[in-house]
């Protein structure tokens, strides 16, 4: 029985190994390709079975090793998705996806603070939103880097927070102190998961934002995409 088992995975191993003398064997242009189609293939097979014959037992061994045991291919490596990120930051997957809670947020340590770009962003939150939710600061912060990637706007965050007369604390009058500190660091915090590709999942996109106590001209031609705390937000249509 063992004979038997090895001649027969030997033979197994010798149709693979032949498999493209078999993918040659075509279809007689006869009424009848079947007849010749068995012929080939009794023929084919009787060939293989001579061959066996003349290999010693050992080298029968190995044949049929060979086919019991499969050389396993290694499985290729999965590769990272390159996604289109947030202009200047980090992968994706090096950023945190945000809980929109104070524990949470407490949790984060606070980086990018030699950045001018991550001033400008935390010095923004924390005037023109330190008074609403976690989760409202991290929608206003998607504003502003919502307009930095967008086209008719300054290219970047400084850029976008001093154009003339869009957030109100930069034409107020009025100095840009900071007393309240633990807001400010919150802000930072805020400001420093966005720099670093925090995804922008609150406002779909939206490039303008007003608080409930007003009605800007333009509010009736945007769409408007959230509403978060006391703000309303809204896309600017086109791609500008």
């Amino acid at each position: 029985m063992r004979l038997l088992d090895i001649w027969m995975r030997s033979a197994a191993a010798l149709m693979l190994l032949s498999g493209a003398a078999f993918a040659d064997v075509t279809v007689s242009q006869s009424n009848d390709p079947s007849v010749s189609l068995g012929g080939q293939l009794s023929a084919l097979l009787g060939a293989e079975r001579n061959a066996l014959g003349t290999l010693p037992a050992q080298r029968l061994e190995q044949v049929a090793a060979a086919v019991a045991r499969p050389e396993a291919k290694p499985e290729a490596p999965v590769k990272a998705v390159a996604t289109k990120g947030n202009r200047g930051a980090k992968a994706a997957d090096d950023a945190p996806a945000p809980r929109y809670d104070e524990a949470w947020l407490a949790s984060q340590p606070a980086t990018a603070k030699d950045s001018d770009e991550w001033k400008c962003l935390a010095t923004a939150l924390y005037f023109e939103a330190r008074g609403e939710s976690i989760q409202g600061q991290f929608a206003v912060a998607e504003v502003i880097m919502n307009r930095v990637d967008r086209p008719g706007y300054p290219g970047s965050i400084c850029g976008v927070v001093r154009q003339g007369g869009q957030f109100s604390f930069m034409f107020d009058g009025k100095p840009e102190t900071i007393r309240e500190k633990a807001a400010f660091q919150r802000a930072g915090k805020i400001a420093a998961l966005m720099l670093a590709g925090a995804p922008r999942q609150l406002t779909q996109g939206a490039t303008h934002f007003h608080t409930r106590a007003v009605r800007p001209g333009w509010a009736h031609r945007f769409p408007r995409t959230a509403a978060i705390g006391a703000h309303l937000f809204y896309r600017q249509p086109g791609g500008s």
